[in-house]
C-alpha cells in the first residue's frame, strides 16, 4: 500500500517546540522510527510536512491516484480549516487523522475538530504510536 503522511504547522519544530506535550523526538526522528515498524515493511510510506495550508491541500489534492491511504497530522489546522477537511473529503482516499498529544484533554479550543468527520478514526495522545496506529488502522 502507498501511504502518505502528512504533517501541519509547527511539526517541524518537533524537538524544541514545547517538549513535555510533544516529547524530545523530531519529525525525523518519527519517521525514522516508522519506517522501521514491521507494520511499514511491505508499504511505501512518503512524508510531508508544511506550514502552508494550501500545500498541504496541494498534497492532498496530488495524492488521488498515487496513495491509497492518508494519515494527516494536521496541526492547528484540525480546529478550523474547513479547506483542509473538504480537500480530506474531495479526494475521497481513506484518511486517518493522529496528533501526537491528547487535544481532548488539552485547552477547549483544541477539543474541537473539524478533520475527524472526513477521516476513517481519529487517533490521540499516544505520542509517535499514533503513526503506527494510524497505519494499523488503514490496513485493516
Amino acid at each position: 500500500m502507498n501511504i502518505l503522511v502528512i504533517n501541519g504547522p509547527n511539526l517541524n519544530l518537533l524537538g524544541v517546540r514545547e517538549p513535555d506535550v510533544y516529547g524530545s523526538e523530531t519529525l525525523i526522528d518519527i519517521e525514522n522510527w516508522l519506517n522501521e515498524q514491521p507494520e511499514a515493511d511491505s508499504h511505501s510510506i512518503t512524508w510531508f510536512q508544511s506550514n502552508h495550508e494550501g500545500e498541504l491541500i496541494d498534497h492532498l489534492h496530488e495524492a488521488m491516484g498515487k496513495f491509497e491511504s492518508i494519515i494527516i497530522n494536521p496541526g492547528a489546522f484540525t480546529h478550523y480549516s474547513y479547506a483542509l477537511r473538504d480537500a480530506i473529503a474531495a479526494v475521497n482516499i481513506p484518511t486517518v487523522e493522529v496528533h501526537l498529544s491528547d487535544i481532548n484533554n488539552r485547552e477547549d479550543f483544541r477539543k474541537v475538530s473539524v478533520i475527524k468527520d472526513v477521516c476513517l478514526d481519529q487517533i490521540s495522545g499516544l505520542g509517535k504510536i499514533g503513526y503506527l496506529k494510524g497505519i494499523q488502522r488503514l490496513v485493516n
